[in-house]
């Protein structure tokens, strides 16, 4: 596979004329067609069945399970006396993380006007969603009565409570409402002129009909365009500040507490470098596959794959230095406490956890450097499952390590995770694939219109070079 990125001369020349976003040349009908024709297939790829049909099993799998827990209780999970967080908060953080990077790519990199978002931000985008869903699912199922979810909001109960505003746990339920509302409204606003052209190319009744209640009444006039325009700006205003809001607000579930190992400040900006981190990781894991399974591979090229990349070797350097800055303040501060609960982590009952955490985050993304890594498409794969690797194993470390050595020894314990531990993360797995999955297969997967918009023939000094 060829690398796009060409050495560019001191010219004065437009770089967009020798480093195309797009490659081959293409025209509009090109990129309506490459887009259009994969949800217009009668019949889905077998490679795709096997896919679904493996992802809707572990879904099935992790819906059982919460059927089981609803029906004996918590007990079935590793948690124990002091580890009273386990495997469903590490999932929730995990999950939450996940779905940053779709925002960051759609809102952030729209307002500063970087055109090589437009072919990745329709799956970033996408992966949000599908990640905040499954984030919202753990906390729900790991309050004790999960019957009773409706405690977490403001609303009258028979117990005459009212939640505790002062506690993030409700924070969380508020922060990540939030933002997965404004991603959702974002994303299908985006889709609203994809899904027009669905509806104009759709051959049967039942397409044209739900692609059109959909588009809603979308005619592709100067109005459209313009209020759609707007409107996407404002969305992208909103939707901007989440970022570093959403994931400040889940590390105040651990920094506002007074447990040595969380009370820190640097938690809220260490957990966003980490959450743009692991997202970035997760769109290139689906992004590789995905350009080659659907023939995408001139509308999400190396130079595409390669900026995200270099963004998740930035964040990685970023999370490299708040864990040394942890173990900094833990001595600074001269708090026993605090410098046991960090040696404790590096050195304790669960060093192969840290040092897993420390190989995948700090170590593996270094190898983007290299411009071969950066731009080959197993290579950058292999390092963003490692990187999600450690960014789990992360979330892990700072629930697990902080809680299982307690101010007493007597209150010393040791966490180990049991099969529906592992079954209920797994199963997350599945259903955010299967989600994925008919999103891929019904839906635009890149952002059409968009797309064209960085064509050459989209701007005024195409002029001399009419579309063929």
């Amino acid at each position: 596979m060829a690398i796009i990125d060409q050495e560019i001369d001191n010219t004065k020349e437009d770089p967009r004329e020798r480093q195309p976003l797009i490659t081959g040349n293409r025209s509009y009908h090109d990129i309506t067609e490459a887009v259009a024709s994969i949800t217009e297939v009668k019949r889905s790829h077998r490679n795709w069945w096997i896919a679904f049909v493996i992802s809707a099993g572990l879904a099935g799998m992790f819906f059982l399970n919460i059927a089981y827990l609803f029906w004996v209780g918590t007990g079935i999970w590793g948690n124990n006396n002091p580890v009273g967080w386990g495997w469903p908060i590490v999932n929730f953080v995990f999950w939450v993380g996940i779905g940053h990077a779709g925002t960051l790519i759609s809102a952030i990199l729209f307002l500063l006007r970087q055109d090589w978002r437009t072919s990745i931000n329709r799956f970033a985008e996408a992966m949000t969603i599908f990640a905040v869903i499954c984030a919202l699912i753990f906390p729900g199922i790991h309050i004790g009565r999960p019957w009773l979810p409706y405690w977490l909001f403001p609303l009258p109960n028979q117990m005459l409570m009212w939640p505790n505003f002062r506690s993030p746990l409700l924070w969380d339920v508020f922060a990540v409402g939030t933002y997965g509302t404004i991603s959702l409204l974002f994303w299908y606003f985006g889709l609203i002129p994809d899904l027009a052209t669905l509806r104009d190319r759709s051959k049967t009744a039942v397409r044209k009909i739900a692609y059109g209640i959909f588009s809603l009444g979308w005619t592709g006039s100067n109005r459209n365009w313009h209020r759609y325009e707007r409107t996407y700006l404002i969305l992208a205003a909103l939707a901007t500040p989440l970022v570093l809001s959403v994931h400040s607000v889940v590390s105040f579930d651990f920094a506002t507490s007074q447990l040595p190992g969380w009370h820190t400040t640097i938690f809220p900006p260490y957990f966003v470098a980490g959450a743009i981190f692991s997202g970035f990781a997760m769109v290139v894991t689906l992004a590789v596959p995905a350009r080659a399974a659907f023939g995408l591979r001139h509308i999400i090229t190396l130079r595409h794959l390669e900026n995200m990349n270099k963004v998740i070797l930035v964040t990685g350097m970023m999370v490299g230095y708040a864990y040394a800055m942890e173990f900094f303040v833990a001595w600074y501060g001269a708090n026993r406490y605090e410098g046991f609960a960090f040696i404790n982590r590096a050195f304790g009952s669960y060093w192969w956890a840290y040092w897993t955490m420390v190989s995948c985050n700090v170590i593996s993304p270094q190898l983007f450097w290299f411009k071969k890594v950066r731009t080959t498409p197993w290579m950058m794969v292999i390092v963003c499952i490692f990187v999600n690797i450690g960014m789990w194993f992360e979330r892990f470390v700072i629930t697990v390590t902080s809680l299982h050595r307690d101010f007493l020894p007597s209150s010393w314990g040791y966490f180990t995770a049991t099969p529906f531990d592992i079954m209920l993360f797994v199963g997350s797995f599945g259903l955010f694939m299967t989600l994925f999955l008919l999103f891929l297969r019904w839906l635009p997967c890149i952002a059409i219109s968009e797309v064209k918009n960085t064509l050459p023939q989209a701007h005024g000094h195409h002029g001399d070079h009419p579309e063929k």
